[in-house]
């Protein structure tokens, strides 16, 4: 795992870049969560391909476990991947709400991530 960074407007986004799934569970999310906020970020980009299949499965409760700890931190998170693949309706309905929001943000572009984590 590698961290990117992106520069804009006087602030320093990280981007999280892995060819791995680097969060299977809320500790892993937790801790690279730490990881970041402890290196004085308080925002992250992470890519859907690196996280665990079963966080877009909202029965497992995983999204909203691992969002918590991100709200509680007030730490901003912005989820690049393409979700038009998911067909669950209340995965759709739960990333149309968070995109109204600044806390979590589920995007389909780097460039749009770090533009939105960037306000």
């Amino acid at each position: 795992m590698n961290i990117q960074k992106h520069f804009i407007n006087g602030i320093v986004i990280p981007e999280v870049v892995s060819d791995q799934i680097v969060v299977r569970s809320a500790g892993e999310g937790l801790q690279l969560l730490a990881d970041l906020y402890y290196q004085d970020y308080d925002c992250m980009i992470l890519h859907a391909e690196n996280i665990t299949p079963d966080f877009f499965d909202l029965k497992t409760g995983l999204a909203g476990e691992i969002l918590q700890k991100f709200t509680n931190f007030k730490f901003r998170l912005a989820i690049v991947g393409d979700f038009e693949r998911y067909e669950s309706k209340s995965l759709r309905d739960f990333i149309f709400e968070s995109n109204k929001g600044r806390q979590v943000n589920f995007l389909p572009s780097v460039e749009q991530a770090v533009a939105k984590l960037s306000n």
